[in-house]
């Protein structure tokens, strides 16, 4: 009887209360056996995991040089995947600096390049696959193609009820 009271306070003095340290994120392999002291929670980092430099659970094999190159080459998209993006974009720019430019004059031919970038850019998402459309792909196909084929009927519409100016 002796050895179990005594044991169980042994024990419960041993173990920390609840909250303390032992319900707050995981800690090191090492560090589970000293409970109170400071430095434990300092090298096992408060709430986080210690660096695994075994091969265990939740471990993984550590990044090489050609891996991570790999790994940047596949997630980064080829620079000539942009030139759709780009060609929409540069007609647009010369539509508006024409239209900015011209004033009322110019409206009617600024607005029908308008349309006709917006043509051009849906065309070049409906054709290209996604790698290769590069930022005329933001959703999905069909809401890319529906949306830029809108806004160009919408321009194309205004750019022939424009009256021309005399």
């Amino acid at each position: 009887m002796g050895d179990t009271a005594g044991g169980g306070a042994a024990s419960s003095a041993a173990t920390p209360r609840r909250g303390a340290a032992a319900g707050r994120g995981s800690r090191a392999p090492g560090a589970a056996a000293d409970h109170g002291s400071r430095a434990s929670d300092t090298a096992a980092g408060r709430g986080s995991r210690a660096p695994d430099t075994a091969a265990g659970r939740g471990s993984r094999a550590p990044d090489t040089a050609a891996g991570r190159g790999s790994r940047a080459a596949r997630a980064k998209p080829p620079r000539a995947a942009q030139l759709p993006y780009l060609f929409v974009l540069a007609i647009t720019i010369g539509a508006l600096a024409w239209i900015w430019q011209g004033g009322i004059q110019h409206a009617k031919e600024g607005t029908l390049a308008l349309a006709g970038a917006m043509f051009i850019g849906a065309l070049a998402r409906l054709v290209l696959p996604k790698p290769r459309a590069g930022m005329l792909a933001s959703r999905r196909r069909l809401v890319d193609v529906v949306c830029l084929a809108a806004l160009a009927v919408g321009l194309l519409v205004a750019g022939l009820v424009l009256p021309i100016p005399s």
